[in-house]
């Protein structure tokens, strides 16, 4: 499937969807709904009629970092895609080349000890490849200012080629995002959730619907290379697997919002199939030969036909399942990526 479906470029969501029109909001958008292999078309706001009582939407609350800064390697302009911090005190960093349009395209990293020059006196030395797989992201050490503050100074969220301009922070952070004592946070916003908004969070409250929040705080993906995911950062909090594991005992089903709640909440369950308090890191990667033990659902965005997150989705849906609902969503002119429109999936 992955490899028959091409998203046209003018599906790609340039603007979020409060921009596109007087009055709109971000909930405004659409949202393509598989039940198996049966797809129908609803909006964003009917997401409370189609949930039950008893179901458990799992969420993530990791906030969205201002991750891009400007430097210079030499005398060449780059901008740095900080993802990840170490336990170790380095950052997984991704550098990028600027397009002249506002966002940046693929560059060579390395070699080991090449320096950056960062805003505010900071530097930034490459010390390896984060796996051997792909020299895309290296472990760096920075010196000079705490990369939090530097972040909060200097940063921009990362923007990727198919939006039409730079927007602020605010925009890419979504309703259950909590800001982080440590500075720690997401390279690229749990998009998923965006479209959430607190009247729609009270009318799903009102009706019995619960909420669990986890934590994952992502980093980069590739734009080009469609890897899988690296190592990230969870936080399954106990009174979260309670519920979790109280929804599965009463019948509710476990939605998870977004790719990220899917591999926190997998990541936490144990071999009799209960959740239970985990943090650390995960290097989980959800496949159809995986599959899932926990999820009966997934409300994501539409995604690239050579991402990895397909393989997911398959996992929880089944393939006839994703390549149908595709097929619909391209027929119908959904629109793709962070500001795009959602998909939901269900039992």
């Amino acid at each position: 499937m992955t490899s028959a479906v091409r998203v046209p470029a003018e599906l790609s969501a340039r603007v979020p969807v409060e921009q596109r029109g007087p009055g709109l909001e971000r909930d405004a958008v659409r949202m393509l709904v598989s039940r198996g292999a049966e797809v129908a078309h609803h909006t964003f706001t009917e997401l409370p009629l189609l949930l039950r009582a008893g179901d458990l939407l799992v969420v993530n609350t990791s906030a969205t970092l201002a991750a891009a800064v400007d430097g210079w390697s030499g005398h060449a302009r780059v901008v740095v895609h900080f993802s990840t911090r170490g336990d170790d005190g380095r950052w997984a960093v991704e550098l990028r080349e600027p397009d002249g349009r506002g966002t940046t395209r693929a560059r060579t990293g390395g070699p080991p000890g090449s320096e950056v020059c960062l805003p505010g006196g900071g530097r930034l030395v490459l010390e390896e490849p984060l796996s051997g797989r792909s020299e895309r992201l290296w472990w760096a050490r920075v010196s000079g200012p705490e990369v939090p503050g530097l972040l909060r100074e200097y940063g921009r969220p990362i923007r990727y080629a198919y939006t039409e301009r730079d927007q602020p922070l605010s925009v890419y952070q979504t309703v259950f995002a909590l800001p982080s004592a440590d500075g720690a946070g997401s390279a690229e916003m749990p998009s998923a959730a965006r479209p959430f908004t607190a009247r729609l969070v009270t009318e799903l409250v009102s009706r019995g619907v619960q909420f669990a929040p986890v934590t994952l705080h992502t980093g980069v993906a590739s734009a080009e290379a469609h890897e899988p995911p690296c190592a990230e950062r969870f936080v399954v909090p106990g009174a979260s697997a309670w519920l979790i594991n109280a929804a599965k005992a009463g019948g509710g089903r476990v939605v998870a919002v977004g790719t990220t709640a899917v591999r926190a909440v997998e990541s936490a369950v144990g071999a009799d199939g209960a959740v239970r308090a985990r943090a650390g890191w995960t290097d989980l990667v959800v496949t159809p030969e995986r599959g899932v033990r926990v999820v009966d659902g997934l409300l994501t965005g539409l995604h690239e036909p050579e991402a990895s997150h397909l393989l997911m989705l398959e996992a929880v849906a089944g393939r006839v399942a994703v390549g149908r609902a595709y097929t619909a969503a391209l027929q119908h002119r959904y629109q793709w990526h962070e500001f795009g429109d959602v998909h939901l999936v269900l039992p």
